[in-house]
């Protein structure tokens, strides 16, 4: 809700499967990704993303409660490019999703 006040187009998925698709189909410059979803989580998503051509590029950011050096250096390794954990300073989120 905060980012769509702020003027972004926010598309929520509920699953690693589901928010890949949707990635895939619709392209964004930007995508929020939780960690510990069904299906695939996002480091699976992350992954597969860095994989696919187009997706080289874009700014993935992991939202999480897995907050460890552990899970931050795997985030980093799969390829997010920032690893917040919950709960989310929104003014930082948006920092990063704007770019400044």
């Amino acid at each position: 809700m905060f980012l769509r006040l702020k003027g972004h187009a926010v598309d929520t998925r509920f699953d690693g499967q589901a928010a890949l698709d949707a990635a895939l189909e619709k392209l964004p410059d930007a995508i929020v990704l939780d960690l510990g979803l069904p299906k695939l989580d996002g480091f699976q998503v992350a992954e597969q993303l860095r994989d696919t051509q187009g997706f080289q590029h874009t700014k993935l950011i992991a939202v999480s409660g897995y907050g460890n050096d552990e899970a931050r250096a795997r985030s980093a390794q799969v390829g997010f490019d920032h690893h917040l954990t919950k709960p989310v300073d929104t003014q930082t989120l948006l920092a990063l999703i704007e770019g400044s």
